[in-house]
């Protein structure tokens, strides 16, 4: 489609309402589930991200009725729902979303779905509680909007607001989520912050993890972490060599 066309039809969508139009989501982790049309189309889809939704839907063969999952960076929900509805109301999903736009679309879809045991957080994970800058570089509904990277000045176009950041190991110890038995993350050059700020949780319930990696210095912190916990790793994509930033990377405790 033509940019400009694009541009304007996105337009419509958004001022007439039509983007908040129910439709069911076609394929992968979340299939079958009630979405909203626009933007973001691929969600519903089932073209986002393959390989990672076919790694969701194998963890422990399929069978995860019951589990607690945690998803860090939940942009609009497709791997929360989805999981959501796999685990079932005897288990718990907790969301975590920063960026105001998105998690307003997270809150409507698990509304949408019925799903009282997704937890969700208008917040950033990281190794300490209180508040932080996020970048959003003018772009409030896309994924690229982030905690600042490693050494990365506060500019113009960085467009910054404050949000929440929360350490999920208090959470857990005020019985606010449960522990997990899986953790997707995907939080843009902050995972090895968020493990920071969980590794008691780490440590003592030994959850597998999916990471996405963005950066070096969050593949160096998050290969730190993990690697003197005991896990071990595999790319989810077949072929894949190091560096590592740029890929998802399945983690499995030894037992």
């Amino acid at each position: 489609m033509n940019p400009h066309l694009k541009r304007w039809v996105g337009w419509v969508l958004q001022v007439t309402g039509l983007s908040l139009w129910p439709v069911r989501v076609r394929g992968g982790v979340a299939d079958g589930a009630r979405w909203t049309l626009f933007p973001w189309s691929a969600y519903w889809r089932g073209r986002h991200e393959p390989r990672v939704q076919a790694a969701l839907l194998a963890l422990n063969g399929g069978a995860i009725t019951g589990w607690s999952c945690w998803d860090l960076g939940a942009h609009f929900g497709i791997y929360a729902v989805g999981l959501a509805r796999r685990v079932g109301p005897t288990g718990q999903v907790a969301a975590f979303e920063p960026n105001q736009a998105s998690f307003s679309r997270l809150r409507r879809h698990a509304a949408l779905n019925g799903l009282s045991w997704l937890k969700t957080f208008e917040a950033a994970v990281s190794d300490q509680p209180g508040t932080a800058q996020f970048y959003t570089h003018g772009d409030r509904s896309g994924t690229g909007a982030h905690l600042p990277y490693e050494g990365e000045p506060l500019e113009v176009n960085s467009a910054p607001v404050p949000v929440k950041t929360l350490r999920l190991d208090d959470l857990v110890a005020a019985g606010e989520i449960r522990p997990p038995q899986f953790v997707k993350i995907d939080v843009e050059g902050h995972a090895h912050r968020a493990l920071d700020g969980m590794r008691a949780v780490l440590e003592r319930h030994r959850p597998i993890l999916i990471v996405a990696l963005h950066s070096q210095a969050e593949e160096s912190g998050v290969l730190a972490i993990l690697t003197a916990l005991g896990y071990t790793f595999a790319p989810i994509e077949p072929g894949a060599r190091p560096p590592w930033h740029g890929h998802d990377l399945l983690f499995t405790p030894r037992r």
